[in-house]
């Protein structure tokens, strides 16, 4: 399965004005149903495609839910599909795949995407499968003002840094938890781990094999790390993901942060914080880790995919109603709130993270079939271990005995 790179540093983040759009809504009078999650450049894409399309459709509607990924591939797998699209990431698309839950888009984009780029194409073997529209990393946010206050001029640029940084904030007495990071126990936890193993330099796979290889020096230092970490975080930092991450940067209850670039524009925005906090706020790239140079990150894209087991009439409409949103005008309206892959985007502070991670080499996340089993595997087994209830040893030997029964059931291994 061989993925179209995505060209996301530099210049490609940058993009020449398109002409106005005027939207084709496909066949009309169909039912439009988008299973997405909840963020800003997905509500603004999603809230687009219906003042566009919406009045054109028999009924339109959209489920944003931090859930989407639990319940996605049991939503798609009824005939009649509960969605006929699902808005979706490397990882899902991977996910979905696997299933036979989505459907090729060559003939709909003939019809309906003169105005998307090339590197928006999602080609697999062939197909177009998904439309990306926007790239993501987790990166890091910075407080300038409070670094300062403990003799830090410059924004961490290593993990190291960032542990030293915590450190002495806490020690000054400033905040005793001033690190927020996604760890929820699941996938973002999964994800906390995948992220710096990479930056340690590790490998997932035996190559050309599903034999997970993560039991090693580098998946034991990539724990350590992630321990060392949540010492600095909020207690409840099990239980926290993106809307709890931001929501407590926004009040002023952390320095430093490990988030998605996609929070960016509200994180700096005038609403639901307050001036010292936006006005001091740095988006910069990932940190890296044990003195490699590889950002501790994966590099992402969202776009939208279309159903397979829904009619024919309903998978066009949806398709023409959702491309129709990925325009110029939508991205001047929405500008802060991604990096967009839509011509008209204009790279300004919110982005800055996500292009640094990028231009650092950050690795994209892994697109073997069987990984979302391991990072499923990852989200669960690890909690035990970042609470200290269990060593880093016995952790990575758990997750990979689930991992083997769970890939075995798949048929991933023998």
């Amino acid at each position: 399965m061989s993925l179209k790179k995505m060209a996301l540093a530099g210049a490609a983040l940058s993009f020449m004005s398109a002409p106005v759009f005027a939207a084709d809504c496909g066949p009309s009078g169909q039912s439009i149903r988008i299973l997405a999650s909840d963020f800003p450049a997905i509500h603004a894409v999603a809230g687009t495609a219906e003042a566009n399309c919406g009045a054109a459709a028999a009924e339109f509607k959209r489920n944003h839910t931090t859930e989407a990924r639990e319940i996605m591939n049991a939503s798609l797998t009824p005939d009649p599909a509960e969605y006929t699209s699902v808005i979706v990431a490397n990882s899902t698309l991977v996910q979905l795949m696997n299933d036979g839950l989505v459907r090729p888009l060559n003939d709909y984009v003939k019809k309906y995407g003169a105005h998307l780029q090339p590197n928006q194409l999602i080609t697999i073997d062939g197909d177009v499968m998904a439309i990306a529209f926007m790239a993501n990393s987790q990166h890091l946010y910075s407080r300038t003002d409070i670094l300062e206050r403990v003799g830090i001029s410059k924004v961490p640029a290593t993990y190291e840094e960032v542990l030293d940084a915590a450190e002495k904030i806490r020690a000054a007495g400033i905040m005793e938890h001033p690190l927020v990071m996604n760890l929820k126990v699941g996938w973002n936890l999964g994800e906390v781990f995948n992220k710096l193993y990479l930056a340690h330099g590790g490998t997932f796979f035996k190559p050309g094999s599903a034999e997970v290889t993560i039991a090693n020096d580098k998946g034991l230092a990539a724990l350590a790390m992630m321990k060392r970490l949540a010492d600095y975080a909020n207690p409840d930092h099990l239980t926290h993901e993106s809307n709890d991450t931001q929501g407590l940067w926004e009040a002023g209850e952390a320095a430093l942060g490990i988030m998605w670039g996609s929070r960016g524009g509200v994180i700096l925005d005038d609403e639901g914080s307050t001036a010292e906090v936006t006005g001091n706020t740095v988006l910069s790239g990932a940190p890296t880790a044990a003195g490699g140079s590889t950002p501790a990150a994966t590099l992402w894209w969202d776009g939208i995919t279309i159903a397979k087991n829904v009619p024919d009439a309903e998978a066009e409409a949806t398709f023409a109603a959702l491309v129709s949103g990925l325009t110029s005008e939508m991205v001047m309206a929405h500008n802060d709130d991604a990096v967009w892959l839509i011509d008209g985007f204009k790279p300004g502070p919110a982005a800055a993270g996500v292009a640094a991670t990028a231009r650092g080499g950050a690795k994209s996340y892994p697109m073997f079939p069987q990984m979302g089993i391991l990072h499923n595997t990852l989200g669960v087994e690890l909690a035990d271990f970042v609470k200290g209830a269990e060593s880093a040893e016995q952790a990575l030997a758990d997750v990979e005995a689930a991992y083997n029964i769970a890939a075995k059931e798949k048929g991933f291994l023998n």
